[in-house]
C-alpha cells in the first residue's frame, strides 16, 4: 500500500469508530455520600438520575425486588424504590394485624385488616414519594419513592450510593428523603456525566428530626 494512503486512513477510522458508536453509547458512574449537620452518615436517601438525552423506553426492574414486608412492628425496608407500574406486595409477618393506608397524592389507599402470613398488594402507576402508615400502630411509617428512570438507588448505613451505566452527558440528580427540610423533602442538582470513571460528590443533608 503506498505511504501516502495511510494518513487518509487514520482520518478516516476515527470517524468510522464515532459513527458505529456515537457519544450516546458511552457511560459513567456516580458515587455520591450524604451526611446530616452533625457529620454523620444518613441511609436511606433516594438518589435518582435523569439523563438529558432521556431514560429507556423499555420497561426496567430493580434487584431489590418490590416487595415491603411488615416486620417486628415495622416497614421493612423502611425507604423502598419502585419503577412506575411495579405491584408492590405487603406479607405480614407479625402476630398481629396491620391496616395499612397511604393518603399521598401519588397513591392514596388502604388495606384493611389482615394478619399473619397474609399478603396485600398494589400498583403504583405515578411517579412520586408514597407515605406509609398503619391504623392500628402509629409508630409505624414506611416510603415507597416511584421513580421513572433505571438510574437510581439509595443510601447504605455508610450514608453512601453507587450508581453505575448512566449514558455520558448532563443530567438532573434529584435527592430525596423523608426527613428533608426543602419542599417535598427533595432537591436537584445538574451534573456532567464523564464517559468514563466516576463522579464523586459529597452533600450534607439539612434534616428534620425523625420518628
Amino acid at each position: 500500500m503506498p505511504d501516502i494512503a495511510k494518513p487518509m486512513i487514520a482520518k478516516i477510522f476515527p470517524c468510522v469508530a464515532l459513527l458505529l458508536f456515537p457519544a450516546q453509547a458511552f457511560a459513567g458512574d456516580m458515587d455520591l455520600r450524604f451526611v446530616d449537620q452533625a457529620g454523620k452518615p444518613v441511609s436511606d436517601v433516594v438518589v435518582t438520575v435523569a439523563p438529558s438525552a432521556g431514560t429507556p423506553k423499555k420497561s426496567f426492574s430493580f434487584p431489590w425486588g418490590t416487595s415491603m414486608v411488615q416486620q417486628n412492628i415495622a416497614f421493612n425496608p423502611h425507604v423502598l424504590i419502585v419503577p412506575v407500574g411495579a405491584t408492590v406486595s405487603f406479607p405480614n409477618k407479625d402476630n398481629v394485624r396491620h391496616h395499612i393506608y397511604s393518603f399521598s397524592k401519588p397513591a392514596k389507599f388502604e388495606m384493611k385488616l389482615y394478619g399473619h402470613d397474609e399478603t396485600r398488594s398494589y400498583t403504583f402507576t405515578t411517579a412520586g414519594a408514597v407515605a406509609l402508615g398503619c391504623n392500628i400502630h402509629d409508630q409505624m411509617s414506611g416510603f415507597i419513592k416511584v421513580v421513572d428512570t433505571p438510574y437510581a438507588g439509595k443510601s447504605s448505613a455508610a450514608g453512601t450510593v453507587h450508581l453505575s451505566g448512566i449514558p455520558a452527558g448532563g443530567a438532573t440528580v434529584t435527592i430525596w428523603h423523608p426527613q428533608m427540610k426543602t419542599k417535598d423533602n427533595e432537591m436537584t442538582a445538574p451534573v456532567q456525566i464523564g464517559g468514563a470513571g466516576s463522579l464523586a460528590k459529597a452533600f450534607t443533608l439539612s434534616l428534620r428530626p425523625g420518628k
